[in-house]
């Protein structure tokens, strides 16, 4: 059978969430599938969620596995993509060299790849997303904590060591310069991801400071920002400057004409519009383009299908 006959499936590894899609080769979308993966941590099962989601997604078009020609899934953490091992991941699933690659394709019987889980975001950016046809950009998912996808000149730019775009950890104004402990958040991270932005409401908080309650998450600190309330508004604007501090400096560096924010935090109008506000003070040779995603949070598991789709024709190209 011709690869372009075939299907392929994406999947987005959480720490609280695994998320699976089955498409055709020209990546239309067919069906979706998710389950909980709160509390778990051993690869193995979550190799046989995915297992089933493969399975049930088959199952609801009415089709064999054997039209299934690759599987591609996001995780997240530092993957080493050549060997398909995820060498690390967050504290929520604390893997550590796991065979990802392998242990997939010895249960489902199929080419696999694997990604980290923002690099896939940036594919789909790339592909169908808001960087679609742009060589240069890089996508900045700001959800729980802060990660890059970079893509230099039409591909992934993944460093000597699979972590580059671990942006959490980048010092800029403002930023604790103490050393990081192994799987503590980054200075970035702890002012500018949604724990951080959280951490930041709870210690300006007092009831005399505020009417609001202390246990906010960030995307209610910026909702009552937009309304004006004077402490959320503090706090998006540290937020918004830090950020900003952090693509000006990799705008420097890369000479990117796209910055495209993504993640449950970076989505929010008021993150992006204050941190646009930010850069348009800074150096007028460094004013990289600052846009939403347009694909919110289906980017990741797009990217998974995306780089299946790669992986399938380039195996049917080799055999």
């Amino acid at each position: 059978m011709a690869p372009e006959t075939g299907y392929v499936v994406g999947a987005d590894i959480g720490g609280t969430s695994l998320r699976l899609a089955l498409a055709g080769m020209d990546g239309n979308v067919l069906a979706k599938w998710k389950v909980s993966t709160a509390g778990i941590r051993d690869p193995q099962v979550v190799v046989r969620l995915i297992h089933e989601g493969v399975e049930d997604l088959l199952k609801q078009n009415f089709l064999p596995l054997s039209v299934l020609r690759a599987v591609a899934a996001g995780a997240p953490g530092v993957t080493d993509v050549d060997a398909g091992i995820v060498i690390a991941t967050s504290y929520l699933m604390g893997w550590r060299n796991v065979p990802l690659r392998a242990l997939l394709e010895a249960r489902l019987g199929v080419p696999v790849a694997i990604e980290n889980d923002v690099n896939t975001a940036a594919i789909a950016e790339g592909k169908i997303g808001a960087a679609k046809g742009i060589r240069d950009f890089v996508f900045l998912a700001v959800g729980t904590g802060i990660g890059a996808g970079i893509v230099l000149n039409g591909r992934l730019f993944h460093g000597m060591n699979w972590s580059a775009g671990e942006i959490g950890y980048m010092l800029v104004p403002g930023t604790s310069v103490s050393p990081v402990k192994t799987g503590e958040p980054g200075a970035l991270e702890s002012l500018v991801g949604g724990e951080g932005i959280k951490a930041q409401w709870q210690s300006l908080w007092s009831a005399n400071r505020t009417k609001l309650p202390k246990d906010l998450v960030a995307t209610q600190i910026f909702d009552h920002a937009l309304t004006g309330e004077p402490l959320a508004r503090t706090v998006l604007r540290k937020s918004a400057e830090t950020l900003a501090y952090a693509i000006y400096n990799l705008a420097v560096v890369l000479n990117c004409p796209l910055f495209v924010l993504g993640g449950t935090v970076g989505m929010h109008p008021a993150l992006w519009e204050a941190t646009q506000e930010v850069l348009a003070h800074r150096d007028k040779r460094v004013q990289p383009k600052l846009l939403r995603s347009t694909l919110g949070p289906d980017a990741q598991v797009n990217g998974a299908i995306h780089l299946a789709i790669d992986t399938a024709v380039s195996r049917a190209l080799s055999s």
